[in-house]
């Protein structure tokens, strides 16, 4: 599951008690270690999460690897560098980021600095063992399937599918795209998918209250083979309803029975 608890053994046994078998970890840019000592300290304080996977996530706020200003944006790039180096200390290969998060406009951001900086960064992370993948969003460029699909094909990133933000988005809300837009194009690259049914402002993200409302998600995730399901809910009581929900999903599909993929409950994490 997620950073959903500040003690990591409290995160670790509930984790454990309710089924859980990996840890979406979700940094804060104000409490990253700055130095070497401090790197060594975080390493072994993640460790004692064993036996649970651990994935990575970084929802930086006004953080953006194509700023038009170019200070900001080398001080972006810096950033994920930094936690790269950190992730591969940690022997961790899965890192996920964030474009225009935290904005509701693009005017601050560069098409051209964004594409070609987060090329720079996944062929950064490739070099340290990390595969980078890029979220899509309920606003901005990837909340919108065609021009995600640019930045997945330019840039070279894996993706982390926010069924979500799927829902919520504009660009499907009004028809113009269908949710399985941003999936088709780079069906081979989705390795990690975020599980809550959609996002609504100064709410955040909403469980699911029955299956239905998230079924069909489920199951294109299911047939493109994408085993990693972390459950991105921030609050106990509607991360365990999700957990419900998609348990429910898992006992009726047949899929796995007539399929070479994992089971996706060998590998669910919640998170926050």
């Amino acid at each position: 599951m997620c950073n959903l608890f500040l003690d990591v053994k409290r995160l670790r046994e509930f984790a454990l008690d309710y089924g859980f078998s990996g840890i979406d970890w979700s940094f804060e840019p104000s409490t990253l270690p700055q130095t070497p000592a401090e790197e060594s300290m975080w390493v072994k304080y993640l460790s004692s999460l064993k036996p649970l996977e651990l994935r990575y996530h970084c929802p930086f706020h006004r953080i953006d690897l194509g700023h038009v200003d170019p200070w900001e944006a080398t001080a972006a790039e810096e950033i994920f560098r930094s936690i790269i180096r950190l992730v591969a200390r940690a022997k961790g290969e899965f890192l996920t980021i964030h474009i225009g998060l935290g904005r509701n406009s693009t005017e601050p951001l560069s098409w051209d600095r964004t594409s070609k900086n987060l090329s720079r960064v996944v062929q950064f992370g490739a070099s340290h063992g990390v595969r980078v993948c890029l979220e899509n969003l309920a606003w901005g460029w990837t909340s919108r399937p065609h021009l995600f699909e640019k930045l997945i094909r330019k840039g070279g990133a894996s993706v982390t599918f926010d069924i979500g933000h799927a829902h919520a988005c504009e660009a499907v809300n009004t028809q113009e795209f269908q949710i399985e837009d941003f999936l088709t194009p780079h069906a081979d690259r989705v390795l990690n998918a975020h599980i809550y049914h959609t996002e609504l402002p100064d709410r955040g993200h909403i469980p699911p209250e029955r299956l239905e409302d998230i079924k069909d998600r489920l199951e294109m995730l299911q047939r493109i083979g994408c085993n990693w399901w972390v459950l991105e809910v921030w609050d106990e009581k509607g991360l365990l309803q999700t957990k419900k929900v998609v348990e429910e999903y898992l006992t009726q599909a047949p899929y796995w029975a007539n399929s070479d993929h994992q089971d996706p409950s060998a590998n669910m994490a919640s998170h926050g």
